[in-house]
């Protein structure tokens, strides 16, 4: 069992930015973030295994830079330029082994 705890969340202007932060009980290969907006499905994100490689979503290649600190067993979420419609609940999520583990989601706003 891998705990996740996660930060960072709040409310912010259309254009403005925030950090997401993430620490897991144990270390995992993969580790990344996913968001759930009201009546849609949980999507990803972006990830990062333990040897750096990255995965975006579409909708935030260019704002949003995933990145991690293995000796820290954390995971980070740079959301920069963000619009109304990154307005969901973040979830961090990690894999150990056959195994995925979901943080309890930090919610982020974004609205004038």
């Amino acid at each position: 069992q891998v705990q996740l705890v996660e930060s960072g969340g709040g409310l912010v202007q259309p254009g403005g930015s925030l950090r997401l932060s993430c620490v897991a009980s144990a270390s995992t290969w993969l580790m990344g973030w996913y968001r759930q907006a009201p009546g849609k499905q949980r999507e990803l994100v972006a990830s990062i295994t333990s040897d750096s490689t990255t995965n975006y979503a579409d909708s935030v290649k260019g704002r949003f830079t995933i990145s991690r600190d293995n000796a820290k067993k954390s995971v980070f979420l740079q959301m920069n330029d963000l619009k109304p419609e990154d307005t969901a609940i973040y979830y961090c999520l990690c894999r150990a082994g056959m195994y995925s583990y979901w943080g309890q989601g930090t919610q982020v706003t974004v609205s004038s």
